[in-house]
């Protein structure tokens, strides 16, 4: 049978006539659903899907803590039943199945109730990453751009000023409201926050009163604050009986009784309704406020005096120091309130009832948690400043004592320990100042080649482990490693097969240096320039390495890639070409932080672009800040000119979109690691074939051998021959040209990688 009944509230009556049902989809599928209309450029259906998830979110959430309340209210346990009494769970075996008794038709009543208005509970579960997507008010910032768009201005100020609110750092964000603010047409008053809570409003606008001594409007918002917080409190507490959290797999391995598991769900239950507090003192997700139920009583007491109201700020002072009994400003207070009312008046006025309830069932759930910390070890920490010290069990108040006095303990002497680095830090700069003039100041080690010239410094690019390097390959090759991109590229090559991974707007085509060179032997393209693909990305592994003054670089990944603008989908794009985003770690740009763990590269250390055309239009090089938005320099591409950086969190990178013809570049990634070699490369390596030269004539023989670590060419005639020769094992990956020259006679050159060196044999 249904559990909804006429004593369920207007709210859920008119629910239960189906009006929900009838009309309502999950709001993740239609937040989805606006995101794709987002890029479709649909600005219509972005506000029409957007703004119904925002609603179906809030109506989900209103349906299941009505539904509880009015099922709390239906089912309390202080009711008696039939032949039993009132159930109180311990008095016998009779009486626990009066109280189970309880519980079950509580259960029912709620996923009655629920099921009614919502359906299945499945349908409207989120994944976190959407739920968080709401958290962050990321609908508001889809908002305001299709608001903006359609030239709502009032809806766009608001939709932008609403996620402001909870992401105050998003300087993209802080331009726009910035840009809105000098537009005609809006008013301050558009400036609203659309997500702000009931009592949050008016405890901000009691305040704003009362910086303005008007104490008695003042007053007034602080007691609908009151009102509404409690209003509030009990809605948070309420949703906190839902599902077990079993924090990741740990379900996988759960295994209690039914008293343990009771315990479990219900501790957890308690720490979620302990942490309303906090929830209910946050300002847009990010601004706590401190003791912010007592403080309200604090800006009432005086709201009251000021507006001579002595009864109502002695009960708002009593209240409060029902929080702080010892607090001497507010003792002094009350005692001041007294005497101007009347000391016998005064002393019939008590504190508020529903403040001294609510104390009283946190500190009870408060004892309850301390003993399941203690019992259990199942950790509490308490939110409130408040709490009276004897609540925390007498061995948990020694324990955290002792870990103040350690941890105190601790600070001093790292900081003493500081204060010596310090010290002998500033020695050292003192001994060295000398020997330092005498150097002349670089950014970096050497460039190896004369031709290349360093055109910006980490200094200059506003960043550390940065370099701008031009002239490290000539026009020539740049238009034949261009030419060898056209002609070898395939779409998607290096992104997983997908022609558009980073922007719709933009087709990529790559090749790798194995695939060039495969191509090459085939005769689909020039050896040459499969040969020269591989020598130039040498040539920039060399100089990095020297100018970053490492011991070995070995290439992690190397890839020649293309990416071209799709002419008729170009309109209006705000995109990047490239997202911006780090080599070894993953970008948390909300967080600004960047998690160095799998699926990122986290072997990567060194990175670089070796730019071949600047025939087109954008695709500029950016480095931003952690936060994906702050520009700290700008790379505009052409010919021999390299973009080198460490790999790690201290360079996001990015690139602009490429809003007119097709940009070409050597993207090249480096590890200190050996054991993270590109394989292609060591293949590459270990193949001689790969590399040869064609034959010049019969008279030269090369010759694989049978022992991988000889490589034998006999040079039978007088001969002048420039051979390639690359190692066979990772410990020695790379060789200088060698130069062969004018032996008479059989001569057999052996190169040796257990010893490294050439050893020449007279066989005539």
């Amino acid at each position: 049978s249904s559990a909804v009944s006429p004593g369920f509230s207007p709210v859920l009556r008119l629910l239960s006539a189906g009006l929900l049902a009838s009309w309502s989809s999950p709001y993740d599928f239609l937040f989805d659903s606006a995101v794709e209309a987002y890029y479709k450029g649909d600005w219509l259906s972005v506000i029409l899907h957007m703004e119904k998830a925002l609603r179906n979110k809030a109506l989900v959430r209103k349906v299941k803590v009505e539904c509880r309340i009015s099922c709390a209210n239906q089912t309390a346990f202080s009711e008696p039943l039939a032949g039993l009494g009132v159930p109180i769970p311990g008095a016998g075996s009779v009486e626990d199945l009066g109280f189970f008794q309880k519980i079950l038709k509580r259960a029912d009543c709620v996923n009655s109730c629920e099921s009614e208005q919502l359906g299945p509970p499945t349908i409207h579960q989120a994944t976190e990453e959407v739920e968080l997507e709401f958290k962050k008010r990321t609908p508001y910032n889809y908002l305001q751009v299709a608001y903006f768009k359609i030239n709502k201005l009032d809806k766009a100020v608001a939709a932008a000023n609403t996620f402001f609110q909870a992401n105050p750092d998003h300087m993209e964000m802080k331009q726009n409201l910035d840009y809105y603010r000098m537009m005609a047409g809006v008013q301050e008053e558009d400036f609203k926050d659309l997500e702000i809570r009931p009592h949050m409003a008016d405890f901000l606008l009691g305040k704003r009163y009362y910086s303005d001594d008007s104490f008695g409007l003042a007053a007034e918002h602080f007691e609908a604050a009151v009102d509404k917080y409690f209003t509030a409190d009990k809605e948070c507490r309420v949703l906190c009986e839902g599902a077990y959290n079993y924090d990741g797999y740990n379900y996988m391995e759960y295994r209690a009784d039914l008293f343990q598991a009771m315990t479990d769900h219900y501790t957890q239950v308690l720490n979620c309704k302990q942490r309303c507090s906090v929830e209910l003192a946050t300002n847009a997700g990010i601004k706590l406020f401190e003791d912010f139920l007592p403080s309200h009583f604090n800006y009432l007491q005086f709201s009251y005096y000021n507006s001579e109201k002595y009864e109502k700020a002695i009960e708002c002072a009593k209240t409060f120091l029902l929080f702080r009994p010892n607090d001497e400003v507010m003792n002094q207070n009350l005692a001041y309130y007294s005497v101007v009312l009347g000391e016998d008046k005064a002393e019939t006025i008590s504190a508020r009832q529903v403040v001294k309830d609510y104390i009283r069932q946190s500190i009870l759930e408060k004892e309850l948690l301390y003993f399941g910390y203690e019992a259990f070890g199942i950790t509490f920490v308490d939110p409130d400043t408040w709490t009276p010290e004897d609540v925390m069990p007498k061995k948990l108040r020694d324990k955290q004592k002792a870990d103040r006095e350690t941890a105190a303990r601790i600070t001093e002497e790292i900081g003493n320990l500081m204060k010596e680095i310090e010290t002998l830090v500033e020695e050292k700069k003192k001994d060295s100042s000398d020997m330092a003039k005498m150097i002349t100041p670089q950014d970096g080690g050497s460039l190896l080649y004369d031709d290349i010239r360093v055109t910006m410094t980490s200094k200059q690019l506003n960043g550390s482990k940065r370099v701008l390097l031009d002239g490290v390959i000539s026009d020539d090759e740049c238009r034949e490693l261009h030419r060898l991109s056209n002609a070898a590229a395939l779409k998607g090559d290096g992104y997983r097969g997908r022609p558009s991974p980073h922007s719709p707007s933009e087709m990529f085509q790559g090749v790798t240096v194995l695939k060039a060179v495969k191509l090459g032997q085939e005769g689909t393209v020039p050896l040459k320039s499969a040969r020269l693909f591989f020598d130039l990305s040498e040539k920039v592994r060399k100089v990095l390495e020297s100018y970053f003054r490492v011991d070995t670089l070995y290439f992690s990944y190397s890839h020649l890639v293309c990416r071209s603008a799709i002419d008729e989908k170009q309109e209006e794009r705000t995109d990047l070409s490239h997202p911006v985003h780090v080599d070894n770690c993953l970008l948390v740009s909300e967080m600004n932080e960047c998690i160095k763990e799998p699926p990122a590269y986290t072997h990567r250390d060194y990175s670089a672009i070796l730019y071949l055309n600047d025939d087109f239009e954008g695709g500029d090089f950016i480095f931003t800040e952690l936060d994906a938005k702050t520009v700290t320099a700008e790379v505009r591409p052409q010919c021999g000119r390299v973009v080198g950086f460490g790999s790690g969190k201290e360079n996001p990178h990015g690139v602009r979109a490429v809003t007119k013809g097709q940009r070409c570049a050597v993207a090249l990634w480096f590890t200190l690691d050996p054991t993270h070699e590109e394989k292609v490369r060591n293949l590459t390596h270990k193949d001689p074939n790969l590399h040869q030269q064609p034959k010049p004539s019969a008279d030269i023989n090369c010759l694989i051998p049978v022992d991988p670590l000889i490589l034998s060419i006999h040079v039978n005639n007088w001969c002048k021959i420039q051979f390639f020769l690359f190692s066979w094992s990772s410990d020695m990956t790379h060789l200088d040209v060698q130069r062969l020259c004018s032996y008479r006679g059989n001569t057999t050159i052996f190169y040796n990688i257990d010893s490294p060196g050439f050893s020449i044999y007279n066989l005539s």
